[in-house]
């Protein structure tokens, strides 16, 4: 299964294949799967569906590695009218926002990034939420790990993500496992080197499982981002070992995966949080998201070849 995770990761950074991709007739169906739509007002039909069985929405306008800065002042623009359409809809206790530091940001400008994340983080502040950034591949570690914790001097509830297959992680939990830190623990879905990133897919369960254990002792507000049943076992073991009170984790998964399972946990009281994209730039999201289960990748063929 690795080579062909392998190749659907090389796919998400061709040009030619995402042209093909994007104007072939069955593109938008398999998408819709994955991607609540377009615009904003896509978003917040989501949040609103998830609100109504007990989930919660982490919303991600889709874009990344900004060279324009044009595009990076419109993505900051769309962020700041998702949260007070939040707000003014009264569904700002019902969901968050996440962004990517390269969509912010020209050519990886660590100053401006961080100035648009400020931005964004008053405005959630304002209409009562919080924000997470996102984490991106392994060359942009050290600059997120600041960014957020500059942040978190005037906003202490930043949420930071960590990816369990990188062999630093452990080490980066180590640095933000303390009482209230928000920190969303994933997997990782970027294709890495093996000199920084684990190959072996048990390697990383177990990573995975080191570092959720580091984040509970350690009292932050642990955010488990995995559709792992296996995992998702371990760690309701794991909670109830280290004491933890439902509400002081959560459990997140991405929207359009697991949705039967996603309900199943929050009826049984837990917090669960789902991953919601939104935004015309889906490509490299959606390569990604096949990547992690290459099994969708038959049901995404079927569909680009559909002229239904």
């Amino acid at each position: 299964m690795e080579p062909l995770r392998s190749l659907i990761l090389a796919a998400a950074d061709n040009d030619v294949i995402r042209r093909v991709v994007a104007t072939a007739p069955g593109s938008r169906q398999i998408v819709a799967r994955f991607v609540a739509g377009d615009t904003v007002a896509d978003a917040l039909r989501v949040v609103q569906t998830l609100a109504a069985d007990g989930r919660h929405a982490t919303l991600d306008y889709l874009g990344e590695y900004t060279s324009d800065p044009e595009l990076a002042e419109r993505t900051v623009g769309t962020y700041l009218r998702l949260l007070d359409e939040l707000a003014a809809r009264k569904l700002a206790e019902h969901a968050e926002v996440s962004v990517k530091l390269s969509a912010l940001t020209v050519n990886g400008d660590e100053v401006l990034a961080s100035r648009n994340l400020g931005r964004i983080c008053e405005a959630a502040a304002d209409c009562g939420t919080t924000v997470t950034v996102d984490m991106e591949d392994h060359t942009t570690t050290d600059m997120t790990l600041r960014v957020v914790e500059k942040a978190r001097r005037n906003r202490p509830w930043v949420g930071a993500v960590v990816q369990s297959y990188l062999r630093r992680t452990e080490s980066d939990v180590a640095a933000l496992a303390y009482e209230g830190s928000r920190v969303r623990l994933c997997k990782g879905a970027y294709a890495e080197p093996a000199a920084v990133a684990f190959v072996d897919d048990h390697e990383v369960d177990l990573s995975y499982v080191r570092c959720a254990n580091a984040l509970l002792e350690g009292g932050a507000y642990a955010m488990f981002a995995t559709h792992d049943p296996r995992l998702v076992n371990v760690l309701r073991q794991r909670t109830r070992w280290y004491g933890r009170q439902r509400g002081s984790y959560e459990y997140q998964m991405l929207y359009g995966i697991r949705p039967d399972e996603q309900r199943r946990l929050a009826a049984e009281g837990e917090t669960v949080r789902v991953y919601v994209p939104f935004g015309e730039q889906w490509y490299g999201y959606l390569m990604r998201r096949l990547a992690e289960r290459p099994a969708n990748l038959a049901l995404f063929l079927r569909a680009l070849v559909s002229r239904s």
